[in-house]
């Protein structure tokens, strides 16, 4: 019989306190007893980021104090980075704080030389259903291995495991000759980063991409469980991105009585349809599968009156793209009375490290009974602009296809575990 649900009250003062000599934070007392990915999943959950992510930011903020030796800085838009150089940081609450920082300087956030691997996530959520509230708390119910709440699948869930992964893992210095192409000019870093507005458009993945943040490599967390079978957790290692666009046709009103008397706004966007269903949507082989873009005419507005030739006619366009390729939507400008305009552009990701995503593979393959594959995603993430300023990405995280943003999202805890367990392996591996 399913357990009742459960709502787990949030105490900002808990997580926002400053940590202890002794590592635990001020009040109440924590308990010295490491956490696992459930127990920790479970309080990041129950933290309402919706509407303001400053209460889950200071929960992990406080929580990496706590528990590694890592230099945290929590920038101006409510980033919070952590870094590990060698083998700096194992292990929880050994002398927190020490050498932390929490300063946004470019300088904070910039990647000394060496291999730098980044393990990526983001502690915002889209709104909760009415369901899954209760008095303004977040419900959190757990049954049959699942735990059930907004934000769950997208991304608290990844982003406990990696905090777990990020303080666990043991990493040694640089030498560049067992895997990729390094070359052994530094101390290697492991990096934890968990971004703010990822479900606004990235805002604080480009924030931090502004100011310096730029990992040799990153695995972001994000859904690719379930995608070449059931329970499979696998590796992405590229996804198409989105561009969001407006025609605008413009014409000259007149009364409908006097057609010719004017020009029809509508009819020229009707032709700009036309243009764009003419219009190929490009595609690219990656990991040996078709990676397609598409097209849609979504939106479409105009006139004023029944009786008045319309001098003003918008449509928003819905563009899927492929990395390296865009649709020629500006050819629509050819017609006249029409303009185009870009209103967001996501970028999408493709991994170009054979070695990387070898080694990713190989780890999420130790990890599970399953036989995971790389494969590519739909969805744009915070991966593309890591991607697009130099970061090889992959993707590998517990959500399942049509989970997140759901009335019952949830996630599997097994799914979890074996996500902590490859990240902290590929951190080993890749910087060891």
């Amino acid at each position: 019989m399913p357990e009742a649900a459960t709502v787990f009250a949030f105490d900002r003062n808990r997580a926002a306190a400053p940590p202890t000599a002794t590592g635990g934070l001020n009040s109440p007392p924590v308990d010295d007893s490491p956490m696992e990915v459930a127990e920790l999943t479970r309080e990041l959950v129950s933290i309402p980021s919706h509407a303001d992510e400053t209460a889950a930011g200071d929960y992990i903020e406080a929580w990496l104090r706590r528990e590694t030796d890592a230099d945290v800085v929590r920038d101006e838009v409510g980033n919070v980075i952590a870094r590990r150089s060698g083998d700096v940081g194992a292990g929880a609450g050994a002398g927190a704080g020490v050498g932390s920082r929490t300063d946004s300087s470019p300088g904070a956030e910039t990647t000394p030389a060496g291999r730098s691997l980044a393990l990526v996530g983001h502690h915002d959520v889209v709104e909760p259903a009415d369901a899954q509230l209760d008095d303004g708390e977040y419900v959190l119910e757990e049954r049959d291995g699942r735990l059930y709440g907004r934000g769950a699948a997208d991304m608290k869930g990844a982003v406990a495991a990696a905090l777990l992964a990020f303080r666990d893992a043991t990493i040694g210095s640089n030498e560049g000759e067992e895997n990729g192409d390094g070359d052994g000019d530094g101390a290697a870093e492991l990096v934890f980063a968990s971004f703010v507005g990822e479900e606004v458009g990235g805002v604080g993945a480009r924030r931090a991409i502004d100011r310096g943040f730029g990992p040799d490599y990153a695995i972001v967390g994000e859904g690719s469980t379930g995608y070449s079978g059931p329970g499979v957790t696998d590796v992405a290692v590229a996804h198409k991105g989105r561009r969001g666009s407006t025609i605008t046709a413009r014409g000259t009103a007149a009364h409908a009585s006097e057609v010719g008397a004017g020009e029809n706004a509508i009819y020229r966007a009707t032709d700009a349809v036309d243009r764009v269903r003419d219009l190929e949507p490009p595609s690219v082989e990656v990991a040996g599968e078709t990676l397609e873009g598409s097209l849609a005419v979504t939106e479409i507005e105009g006139g004023s009156a029944m009786n008045v030739v319309p001098d003003r006619c918008e449509l928003t366009v819905d563009e899927r793209t492929v990395p390296g390729e865009r649709a020629a939507l500006e050819r629509v400008e050819d017609l006249a009375g029409v303009e185009w305009t870009v209103d967001q552009d996501l970028p999408p990701m493709r991994c170009d490290d054979e070695a990387f995503a070898t080694a990713v593979l190989e780890a999420a393959d130790d990890a599970q009974s399953g036989s995971p594959e790389l494969i590519t995603k739909p969805h744009a993430t915070d991966a593309g602009w890591l991607a697009e300023a130099g970061t090889e990405c992959v993707i590998c995280g517990a959500a399942e296809p049509s989970e997140a943003h759901t009335e019952d999202e949830s996630v599997s805890l097994e799914v979890l575990e074996r996500c902590r367990e490859t990240y902290r392996t590929v951190a080993a591996s890749w910087l060891g």
